[in-house]
């Protein structure tokens, strides 16, 4: 993987900050590495590839929380199309948390809310975490949930962590942004059990509205295909065989066979 993304141009993080997408669509794609590979290698002349303290693949970490009866779960499962998550999201390298509340409306529009975490270490997470203040140097998560989630914090409790790497690519026009997962791991805090996904990979397309995009025509060639993918909902359907999965079934699926794919990656 990294062999190829060397043939990239790099693009600095404070570059990327002044990447507006104004009026974002976001589209998912999901596939296996070998096919990554194949795109990575077509994408090298349109794309430039996010480079953080010279390294070009990162890794993150999440944990997710819900209520004890996994409100946020079901309603997103039922195929409620207005819904929201909660989850602290870990940027590995560059030593950034946030709690981040991503709400979806009946539109199909995304919106992120995020405040930075503090002391949080996602090598060692400390879970059963409070939101209520922890001293004057210290944000109130409480009230920031309060705000922004329509939820009782004092119910809410860490079900679901996982772990992940990405790449993030940006076309030459810079109306584009795409990230790329693998690698990813599924720890349920609940049931105890581990899954490994480390042949899946998730393609999130974020583009300026309808405007042309160099990536499209390359998916469509390797047949990649678009498929909704929310870790929070196929982490949990996959490690809590408590919990109904019937509407995702079919994606379910699909991952498995992807995920019993091999590869030299």
């Amino acid at each position: 993987m990294t062999g190829v993304l060397n043939h990239y141009k790099p693009i600095t993080l404070e570059e990327m900050s002044n990447i507006r997408l104004l009026n974002r669509t976001d589209t998912k794609f999901v596939t296996s590495k070998a096919q990554l590979r194949r795109l990575l290698q077509l994408a090298k002349d349109d794309y430039r590839v996010q480079e953080v303290n010279d390294e070009r693949i990162s890794p993150y970490y999440t944990v997710y929380f819900d209520t004890p009866d996994y409100a946020m779960y079901r309603r997103h499962e039922a195929g409620h199309t207005n819904r929201q998550k909660l989850r602290i999201r870990s940027y590995v390298h560059s030593g950034l948390n946030f709690l981040e509340v991503k709400s979806k409306n009946n539109h199909g529009r995304t919106h992120k809310d995020r405040v930075t975490m503090l002391g949080f270490d996602p090598l060692h997470p400390d879970y059963r975490l409070p939101f209520s203040v922890q001293g004057e140097e210290q944000p109130d998560y409480d009230e920031f949930i309060h705000e922004h989630l329509q939820c009782d914090s004092s119910v809410l409790i860490e079900q679901i962590e996982n772990h992940f790497s990405r790449i993030t690519l940006v076309n030459n026009a810079k109306t584009e942004r795409l990230t790329i997962d693998f690698d990813l791991t599924f720890d349920n805090l609940i049931t105890g059990i581990h899954q490994d996904m480390d042949q899946v990979v998730i393609i999130e397309l974020k583009r300026d509205g309808l405007t042309p995009s160099p990536i499209l025509r390359m998916l469509n060639e390797l047949r990649i295909k678009k498929m909704g993918f929310s870790k929070y909902i196929i982490g949990s359907a996959m490690t809590n065989p408590q919990l109904l999965h019937n509407r995702i079934k079919p994606n379910l699926r699909r991952i498995a066979r992807l995920n019993a794919q091999s590869t030299t990656l």
